[in-house]
């Protein structure tokens, strides 16, 4: 049988985005990754909490990872009382029969620089491989040399065989898309355009449902279907 390997992208995902989908697709090829969840956080602890509900995020991924039969969204973290640290999406799996050595948590260069920050650093790298793919402006590669105390247990990528015999942090170099949730949400309150920044479905699902805007939904429902850019559903026309 095939050795497994869970890829798991977390995030608020408020709203999910193509650099998002980019890293996603990115650790993928080059693990080789037999399943990949998404998981939208529930409320986060270093940050306001999300704009969009948990129902309408989820929503979203769900939509990403339409059309992608190893992709599935997940509602793991949402359906937790508790706060969304990262440490604990993994002791989840663990409980659910998952070892560590197959479990990929997949993160971008930029939120990783900030590791030492998080909840139960360094412990965190016991309990899963973390993959690392690079952002616009930082590099996967550079990352040894801003967090030298890590540089032992990272190892550059390019179509590797994993080992399984103990938990690494893995450097991908790759291009994704130069976006953020915080523009895509300035540009939604400015009446601005997000054909681009984000799968076509989820424009389809922000533009009908009047996310990230003060328009009733109804409103911006009849202003999706007079859109060229609207309309699509799951990628396609």
């Amino acid at each position: 049988m095939m050795a497994r390997r869970l890829g798991i992208l977390g995030g608020t995902f408020d709203p999910i985005h193509c650099g998002h989908v980019d890293v996603a697709r990115a650790a993928e090829s080059a693990l080789g990754l037999s399943e990949l969840l998404i998981v939208p956080s529930h409320f986060p602890p270093h940050r306001p909490e999300p704009v969009a509900s948990g129902w309408h995020r989820f929503a979203m991924a769900a939509l990403v990872v339409a059309g992608r039969p190893r992709w599935r969204a997940s509602d793991l973290e949402l359906r937790a009382a508790t706060p969304s640290f990262t440490a604990s999406t993994p002791a989840r799996l663990h409980a659910a029969g998952y070892a560590p050595t197959e479990l990929f948590f997949l993160v971008g260069a930029d939120a990783f620089a900030d590791i030492e920050s998080w909840k139960d650093y360094p412990a965190i790298f016991d309990r899963a491989h973390f993959a690392i793919v690079s952002r616009p402006g930082l590099a996967a590669g550079d990352l040894a040399r801003r967090i030298p105390a890590l540089a032992p247990r990272m190892i550059a990528v390019s179509h590797v065989a994993v080992a399984s015999g103990a938990t690494s942090i893995f450097l991908i170099d790759a291009r994704t898309a130069d976006v953020s949730s915080t523009a895509i949400r300035g540009r939604c309150a400015a009446g601005q355009s997000i054909a681009g920044l984000v799968p076509p479905a989820v424009q389809q699902h922000i533009e009908q449902h009047g996310l990230y805007t003060n328009t009733p939904p109804e409103a911006s429902a009849q202003a999706a279907r007079s859109n060229p850019a609207a309309g699509r559903l799951h990628g396609q026309n």
